[in-house]
């Protein structure tokens, strides 16, 4: 298969009253808006954050300049849904409970905290596991398009980052059972297993997202200075909330996203899931599509309902499994995985 796996694991003077008092702590560059650049104390960063104030840590990233996004041409409608249509009664929702249940055990899945650490590589160990049952040990990564579903894997408790208790079960252990879910899927299918995909597929797992889309930052920058021709990026980042009294729903964000690509997500959406799309706005440097998009990568991103309606639990102790619908991160994963098989195979990009 052409495919390849990122599981990104970032991981006394005499004038001293002049002296800012934070040249004594590491400072950060963030950016809140495209011209809107900050530098900030890691407190600030996670202040700003519990204020609901999204922002992309570029201290360690190039200028994106003024290039306008890669051409692509998305396909005009789905080509692939006999394909597809056979795949979508494999995923399961006994599967996607069952490694939630396990993955939200870590005290914290914070980027710099062990528990990290060893959630990424049990997820490594997850990822796998899923390989070698599929018998598509032949991985490879070939410079042709290449089509991206990405979630970010860390969680946060933004009262105690390091420390405290964070599930994440919808922030973002959802999305990452979501893709990982379609993943397995995907693998399944004898034309991809056995790499007739004429485009790479690459499914990512980043952390760092809640300190500023820090993995997904290094790898797309990386990508664009290797070359790479990244044709479609869809995010996952929380699937699993139905807001009480309202109406089951995907999100469509249309804000930092690339719209040709968005319109086909509609169509996808439309052939593979039962529920309709709304559109709804999430902010600048929301989630990890926004590390995509700077680099002028097409993005796009499907979410769990209107942003007014999503979780209110996240980043902290309260992003507990309960909260979490399976019956609605199943549809998220039929999305990924008709996203995925229809950009794999099409010609046109």
């Amino acid at each position: 298969m052409r495919a390849t796996l990122a599981l990104a694991t970032l991981i006394g003077l005499s004038n001293a009253a002049a002296i800012d008092p934070r040249k004594a702590e590491p400072l950060y560059k963030i950016e809140l808006a495209p011209g809107d650049v900050r530098t900030v104390t890691e407190k600030e960063k996670w202040a700003l954050r519990a204020e609901h104030k999204t922002f992309i840590d570029v201290t360690d990233l190039d200028e994106p300049g003024f290039s306008l996004q890669f051409l692509a041409s998305f396909p005009g409608a789905v080509a692939q849904t006999s394909a597809v249509n056979a795949l979508i009664p494999k995923l399961s929702q006994t599967n996607l409970r069952s490694t939630l249940t396990e993955f939200i055990k870590f005290q914290n899945r914070y980027y710099k905290s062990t528990y990290g650490q060893q959630s990424a590589e049990w997820l490594f160990g997850q990822i796998q596991s899923i390989i070698t049952a599929s018998g598509a040990n032949n991985v490879k990564v070939e410079n042709a398009a290449t089509i991206v579903v990405g979630a970010h894997q860390d969680s946060v408790n933004l009262r105690s980052p390091d420390t405290g208790r964070a599930p994440g079960a919808d922030d973002d252990g959802s999305g990452t059972v979501t893709i990982l879910e379609a993943f397995r899927v995907l693998l399944t299918d004898s034309r991809v297993s056995t790499g007739q995909a004429p485009n790479t597929i690459e499914f990512h797992w980043y952390a760092g997202e809640e300190g500023g889309l820090l993995g997904s930052g290094a790898i797309f920058q990386k990508y664009k200075q290797d070359g790479r021709q990244v044709k479609a990026m869809l995010n996952q980042d929380m699937t699993g909330y139905v807001k009480p009294g309202t109406t089951e729903v995907v999100g469509i964000l249309t804000d930092n996203v690339d719209a040709g690509l968005t319109a086909f997500l509609k169509k996808v959406v439309a052939a593979y899931s039962k529920l309709p799309t709304v559109d709804s706005k999430c902010g600048y440097g929301c989630s990890d599509h926004a590390s995509a998009t700077r680099q002028g990568f097409p993005s796009a991103m499907a979410f769990e309902s209107t942003f007014d309606n999503s979780s209110p639990y996240i980043h902290g102790t309260t992003d507990t499994i309960d909260t979490v619908n399976f019956g609605h991160v199943l549809e998220f994963s039929k999305i990924c995985l008709g996203f995925a098989y229809e950009l794999g195979f099409a010609t046109t990009l």
